[in-house]
């Protein structure tokens, strides 16, 4: 440890649960990348998801957006959720695996041809999407393209495993920003020089602004908008959504969002993203505290009923 390194802090659990996750992930890098996929989903599943209490969240979660669903759909979401996560986790975990599968994708949509436009044009971008599918694959498909998207993250709050999860996202593209002050500084930095990066934001964010997700009011970052604005950069949102066969992924870039003023570009991101929630509600971290309003906690106005999910128009399904 340097001088400049301060000893990492946290709770016996958190210590427990680090040392469980490090161990399974030493265990399945022996095995081959088909078999260790599914295997951690099954172990998040059993094991990861139980432990560190993610199970109540999840069906909390589903109640408050969905609370006509039938009990066993929700158990079946909830499970498919936790599958997709600990696949996620040690497919970042195998990056030069991930990334050799996302060099073989051909990502599609409509947002794929301004995209290349602004990579040639030397115009900063921000690719936004969320925790959802495997958006490293994503990342990693773009970047074989030679994007070069680095990304933003908010550090985790098991210090423990933040500190050798960070590099797994390194591995799959530089530069790599924490979502503090410095970090902010430089993620600005890179964009005014023309850089490019991912962003994610599907996450409650105190102070943002309050806007729908799912039909429920939902604290919303609008830094992505505004930081699009004042570059000039693309603002094109791209997911990657996991295949049926559990390991391999589309990537589908869309059309880029419009100018416009920063709550309502987030908006139409929120609906974007909220479309492929739906089509694929297995996929997306239900895992989250997205909606703390939703019993007046957190920051914002206050809790409102907001729309039924049944109310709301229903968008066309991806062929």
């Amino acid at each position: 440890m340097s001088e400049e390194e301060e000893p990492l802090t946290g709770s016996a659990k958190d210590r427990a649960v680090d040392a469980v996750l490090r161990a399974a992930i030493w265990a399945a890098r022996r095995l081959p990348y088909e078999t260790r996929v599914p295997l951690f989903g099954a172990l998040s599943r059993r094991v990861f998801t139980p432990l560190a209490g993610y199970g109540p969240r999840i069906a909390e979660n589903l109640d408050y957006v969905f609370p006509d669903m039938p009990p066993a759909e929700r158990r079946r979401i909830a499970a498919e959720v936790a599958d997709n996560a600990g696949r996620m986790l040690i497919e970042n975990y195998s990056a030069p695996d991930l990334l050799k599968r996302a060099a073989k994708i051909e990502p599609e949509g409509p947002g794929m041809a301004a995209l290349m436009e602004a990579k040639e044009a030397g115009r900063p971008v921000i690719v936004i999407s969320g925790h959802f599918g495997n958006y490293e694959a994503a990342r990693g498909c773009l970047n074989g393209l030679g994007f070069e998207l680095g990304g933003l993250y908010r550090p985790m709050a098991n210090a423990f495993f933040n500190a050798h999860y960070v590099r797994t996202m390194e591995n799959v593209g530089k530069p790599m920003f924490a979502s503090d002050r410095t970090g902010m500084k430089g993620l600005l930095r890179h964009l005014s020089r023309g850089g490019r990066t991912m962003l994610l934001n599907d996450l409650y964010i105190g102070s943002g602004r309050e806007l729908e997700f799912l039909g429920r009011p939902a604290m919303t970052a609008v830094s992505a908008a505004e930081m699009a604005t004042r570059y000039d950069a693309l603002l094109v949102p791209a997911f990657a959504i996991r295949q049926s066969d559990g390991i391999n992924f589309r990537v589908l870039v869309e059309r880029p969002i419009p100018d416009g003023d920063p709550d309502t570009r987030m908006q139409e991101f929120n609906a974007r993203l909220e479309e492929m929630v739906r089509e694929y509600p297995g996929q997306w971290f239900w895992i989250h505290r997205r909606w703390k309003l939703k019993w007046g906690k957190g920051k914002g106005p206050g809790a409102r009923p907001g729309l039924h999910p049944a109310a709301l128009p229903q968008r066309k399904r991806r062929n």
